[in-house]
């Protein structure tokens, strides 16, 4: 199998991420790393062995690149790069009329040089459009409540930490679709020793049943690996609410809790993937592309 070489242009949580995800896909390889000259030009293993140069000409080979840099360079970067003749898939986190004229920049520059490139490659743009549009499909008369990083509750994280046996809690609080507040409790146990049994979750849960604190509230218990992990991830919570038209009261509720950066990298190796198949210009990523 005949590899396609790939270039990350800019090394922060998103080209980091890029850098690893690429290990791990068969039909691409990672040609090096493009960063400014004031950068570290030596990277963390795994990734020690990656050649780091300051312009993507020093780089032996490259056959796209995936463009991980601020929102505001990524324009003047996708230009550089198209008329190099190397095809681009790029993520920039922009909204309304400023990421549609962005796009249209990027689609006028790859007609121009004759080279594909894929835009909204991440996961705002990208994926999260794509929850918002099928649900919008399937509750055609409601409105559409969007939360990012479900809000923590201080209190509650107190108790549930309070419990013998729990190393760390993070409790996040917020409203269903008729207005009832939910409560999701993850606690990270303390690890079972030699002759010490450790806390099991069904006993967690027992304690917070019977706490005054979470008494007559709509309460989840996780078990997770890590709250530091968690605490750096984020969340959201859609909401899609029918109304009276819709004739049945219908209503969608989606939360997740997920690494921005790591969801955004495997968008754009996926992009990437599709890249040799495209005509020259730009193309808006899609998941069943």
């Amino acid at each position: 199998m005949v590899k396609l070489h790939i270039a990350i242009i800019g090394f922060g949580r998103v080209g980091g991420a890029c850098a690893l995800a690429l290990r791990h896909a068969d039909e691409l390889a990672l040609a090096g790393v493009v960063r400014r000259p004031s950068s570290p030009m030596k990277l963390r293993d795994p990734l020690g062995e990656v050649p780091v140069v300051t312009h993507v000409r020093d780089l032996k080979r490259v056959d796209m690149a995936l463009i991980c840099v601020p929102a505001g360079a990524v324009l003047g970067v996708a230009r550089e790069l198209l008329q190099a003749q190397i095809p681009i898939v790029e993520c920039a986190v922009l909204e309304g009329p400023t990421l549609e004229r962005h796009y249209s920049a990027i689609g006028d520059a790859a007609r121009h040089h004759s080279v594909p490139a894929i835009v909204g490659a991440g996961w705002n743009p990208g994926i999260l459009p794509l929850f918002e549009g099928a649900f919008t499909t399937l509750v055609p008369d409601g409105y559409t409540k969007r939360t990012n990083r479900p809000g923590a509750s201080l209190h509650h994280t107190e108790a549930a930490e309070s419990i013998q046996g729990v190393k760390g809690a993070l409790a996040t609080e917020t409203r269903d679709t008729q207005g009832q507040l939910a409560r999701y409790v993850y606690v990270e146990l303390v690890k079972s020793t030699k002759g010490s049994a450790g806390t099991s979750l069904e006993a967690v849960k027992a304690a917070l049943a019977a706490d005054p604190l979470f008494v007559g509230e709509q309460t989840c218990v996780f078990e997770v690996d890590s709250i530091a992990a968690l605490e750096e991830e984020r969340g959201i919570l859609l909401e899609r609410v029918g109304t009276e038209r819709t004739g049945a009261h219908a209503a969608l509720l989606l939360e997740g809790r997920f690494d921005v950066p790591t969801f955004t990298a495997r968008v754009m190796v996926d992009a990437a993937k599709r890249i040799p198949g495209l005509k020259p210009g730009a193309h808006r990523y899609s998941l069943w592309g």
